[in-house]
């Protein structure tokens, strides 16, 4: 069976709708990335990057959340564009990897975790999370999904991060993304949406942010002590 190494962020999230979409029976392996899980040896063995997602597929391991949902989309045959698409299916996955997820959770690291404030990094990180939201935004504004009228990865990708937005850009930032809003709504809709949600009640992770925590999570700032 496959294991799915996971926590409840947005990139392990999204690659568990894809499994739950897919109806590949999948073992779901907790990472408690605050207790530090993901820096083991026999973790990094898996990812040598330390980060979650990652899936074995017998003798395959793949590791970052796009390369596995693209990985899983192949192995199924499901939710990949028609081949006059992939080449938009390639630009904007690819835009959710290098661009949505890295500014997103940038914004969210100053905004929420930074140990002390830092106007001009939350200012930058802050001012380009929003600029790809509304790319994403306006992208979704003539067009039912990602790729046009019909569901696939990408969309996922987008579902992944979309949950985040208001923890990171504000409770407020959905009357300015509300073709994005569209979008994750009619994805929660989902039956195979509300089973990767319900991946939460499957193990207790840990919430405190103590200094194991921050030691697991942060640590670029044990430099600091130097």
């Amino acid at each position: 069976m496959l294991k799915f190494y996971y926590s409840l962020a947005p990139n392990p999230m999204k690659v568990a709708l894809m499994l739950e979409e897919t109806g590949l029976p999948y073992d779901a392996i907790p990472v408690d990335t605050r207790k530090g899980d993901q820096h083991a040896p026999a973790f990094t063995a898996l990812n040598p990057n330390a980060k979650v997602p990652v899936i074995v597929d017998g003798s395959t391991t793949v590791f970052d959340s796009n390369a596995i949902l693209l990985y899983l989309a192949e192995k199924t045959g499901q939710f990949l564009p028609a081949t006059q698409d992939r080449g938009p299916m390639l630009s904007w996955l690819m835009f959710v990897a290098s661009g949505v997820g890295p500014f997103t959770g940038q914004c969210v690291h100053f905004k929420h975790y930074a140990p002390e404030p830092n106007p001009y990094a939350l200012n930058r990180y802050d001012f380009e999370a929003w600029r790809h939201w509304k790319i994403l935004d306006a992208r979704l504004a003539d067009r039912t999904w990602m790729l046009g009228d019909g569901y696939t990865l990408v969309d996922m990708a987008v579902w992944g991060w979309a949950r985040a937005v208001p923890f990171a850009l504000g409770a407020e930032a959905w009357e300015q993304l509300p073709h994005v809003k569209r979008l994750l709504d009619a994805v929660n809709a989902r039956p195979a949406a509300q089973r990767a949600a319900a991946l939460k009640d499957r193990h207790a992770f840990k919430t405190e942010l103590d200094d194991e925590a921050r030691r697991a999570m942060f640590p670029q700032n044990e430099r600091l002590r130097f």
